[in-house]
């Protein structure tokens, strides 16, 4: 039996990128972005705030950083969730001794589990920004649209009741998205996403339901990903993350301002062995002239307001 004449032909298939959620562009190709008072970098600091539930679900996939032992798996549950009990908290003493202004990115239950972190986070001035409901709940598209809305409903609901504050900001948990994530976040009066790991200056994406924007937010210099997934040194990290700094500074001499984004958990350098090396690359990062840190809505807003193209 031969195949029909039409199985190798892809209507679809043509030259290009293969959705058409943004346009392609070369960053060195842009009009150069101007940030406030000229500065030449926006440190934006994202400190992720994670809840990892005992009966978390092994399918379609698990979160990285997932509890991985026979339940209950009260070793990596305690690992975790000393990030809430104390990392938080250790990272906020040295954010307020830098005179850093951060994004916190949580889980929508911590609102009603841990209050408290919540709170002192609004206290201390940072934003606060919906990381999906928990880790147990990936987004991803075998959710049906509806289903789907439901836990960005929920989350976003939680965390702007108890902060008080918008929250237009977006961490799905892993990064996960499925096809309509976007969508259903624009829907939700999200303004701005940080799972796209694919430029180092906001750009706009095309919705549904309006312009959602993508903000910089690195991935391979994210502290859980070098010491979990690459297995590297607490020293690597701060190396790497002083590496990318400094060719994104040099870069902004020529072809004007770029985002710097730190992302860091509050369970792996909030540790009392690794706040310090957190501490070595805030230091050297503010050592130069030139850096502007905000949150990451408030970079955001600086960008659109500047009407740079995205």
């Amino acid at each position: 039996m031969s195949m029909p004449e039409d199985y190798l032909k892809y209507p679809e298939r043509h030259y290009g990128m293969d959705h058409d959620r943004y346009d392609w562009s070369d960053l060195f190709q842009r009009a150069p972005v101007v940030w406030p008072n000229g500065a030449r970098i926006a440190l934006s600091i994202v400190t992720h705030v994670q809840h990892f539930p005992l009966d978390m679900p092994s399918k379609p996939f698990k979160a990285p950083g997932a509890l991985s032992m026979p339940y209950p798996d009260f070793r990596y549950y305690t690992n975790r969730d000393y990030g809430n009990r104390v990392g938080i908290f250790r990272i906020l003493r040295l954010l307020g001794e830098k005179g850093l202004k951060a994004s916190f990115a949580i889980n929508g239950i911590i609102a009603s589990r841990y209050p408290a972190l919540l709170d002192a986070v609004v206290e201390g001035g940072h934003e606060v920004v919906a990381h999906g409901l928990d880790m147990g709940k990936v987004h991803h598209s075998g959710l049906s649209e509806e289903d789907e809305n439901a836990i960005i409903a929920e989350a976003l609901g939680l965390l702007r009741q108890a902060s008080g504050q918008k929250v237009e900001g977006w961490l799905s948990p892993g990064r996960a998205q499925g096809f309509n994530t976007p969508d259903l976040l624009a829907k939700n009066g999200v303004t701005y996403g940080l799972d796209w790991a694919n430029d180092d200056l906001p750009y706009q994406m095309r919705t549904k339901n309006g312009v959602l924007i993508a903000m910089p937010m690195a991935y391979e210099t994210d502290d859980r990903v070098v010491a979990d997934e690459y297995f590297q040194s607490e020293a690597d990290w701060v190396q790497q993350v002083k590496d990318r700094f400094d060719v994104l500074y040099r870069e902004s001499a020529d072809y004007g301002g770029r985002v710097m984004s730190l992302p860091i958990h509050s369970w792996v350098s909030g540790m009392p062995y690794r706040v310090e090396y957190l501490r070595e690359v805030l230091d050297y990062i503010l050592s130069h002239e030139g850096v502007w840190n905000a949150p990451a809505g408030e970079i955001c807003a600086a960008f659109m307001k500047a009407g740079q193209p995205a």
